[in-house]
């Protein structure tokens, strides 16, 4: 059994090369570009895990992890381009670098990519794969949708919420582990679980990142505190502070989010916390976790096969960036 750290090690040594032709250059430098910005490469990774948690990693759990992250960053291009954000990983946006227009090409060929590694798969899964890949990232597309939608919105309940987040984030983090353990060749009902498992972590991972874009530490998380509060974007942090808040804070925070002033974040995030969003936030952070880690206990192989998963989980709920 390998860690999560072991794998993303040998995943992104064997993933640092060119994915893409040479011509033309003023597109594929664009892709090789935002690549080399790095990451954290966490679902490939689980691709990978979710194929080692049943049997030894198989050949074609590569491809499929190095297409969905080439997928993941396909929407990461296209997520910077709407929310028209100037940093990524702490470094230039690629439409901030290249334009728009190239930008939009390049994670549009970026997931053509992706679907040719796909193709490359044994035929006895290939259609089961494919399907699963093509839900989740048509799954991610609405999510995206729902929440620009929310942006517009007044009012947004946490039930909505949590479901763009679910569709947003959470399906491809299950698909991935679901893809891997399809390869190694686990049972429906184990599948079942394992994408349990991925989907709630995949929430209280969505939770810690909304904490993160408000209270974390810049030079840690490599982006520009309170980005999600100057976009207006509905947060678990802004529904539970709407839900809870008294009277004036609820109309100043209101008034707030039809402002663009220079001290807009610091008056959201006091009231965030005089509201207790910080704390709330972590207490569902662990709830969603603890869901997670039930439906991993259910899956039926020796419990030191999971010890790699307990450890990743553990990490992305208490990560600082």
């Amino acid at each position: 059994m390998h860690s999560f750290k072991e794998l993303s090690a040998i995943f992104t040594r064997d993933f640092n090369t060119s994915h893409f032709p040479k011509e033309p250059q003023s597109l594929y430098r664009a892709n090789d570009y935002f690549l080399g910005l790095g990451g954290k490469r966490i679902r490939p990774v689980m691709c990978l895990m979710g194929n080692e948690l049943f049997d030894e990693i198989h050949a074609d759990a590569w491809q499929v992890a190095t297409a969905i992250e080439l997928f993941h960053n396909f929407t990461l291009i296209h997520d910077d381009i709407m929310d028209d954000a100037a940093l990524r990983r702490g470094l230039e946006t690629v439409h901030h670098k290249y334009g728009s227009n190239t930008a939009l090409l390049a994670g549009d060929v970026m997931l053509v990519v992706a679907y040719e590694y796909l193709n490359k798969i044994s035929s006895s899964y290939l259609k089961h794969i494919i399907a699963i890949f093509s839900k989740a990232a048509k799954e991610v597309c609405e999510g995206q949708q729902m929440d620009m939608d929310f942006e517009k919105m007044e009012d947004v309940s946490l039930n909505d919420y949590l479901k763009m987040i679910e569709l947003k984030t959470s399906v491809l983090l299950a698909a991935s582990l679901h893809m891997g353990a399809i390869i190694g060749g686990a049972g429906e009902g184990n599948c079942n679980h394992l994408y349990a498992f991925g989907k709630n972590l995949g929430i209280a991972f969505q939770v810690q990142d909304d904490y993160l874009d408000a209270f974390g530490d810049p030079e840690k998380v490599g982006k520009i505190i309170g980005g999600d509060i100057k976009q207006n974007k509905k947060t678990f942090l802004l529904i539970h502070a709407l839900e809870t808040a008294n009277d004036a804070q609820k109309k100043e925070l209101k008034a707030l989010l039809h402002e663009n002033n220079e001290d807009k974040v610091q008056r959201v995030l006091q009231i965030f916390r005089d509201c207790n969003a910080d704390d709330w936030a972590k207490e569902l952070k662990q709830q969603y976790y603890n869901k997670a880690l039930y439906h991993l206990d259910e899956i039926a192989v020796l419990s030191a096969r999971k010890q790699p998963l307990i450890e990743i989980a553990d990490f992305l709920i208490q990560r600082d960036y």
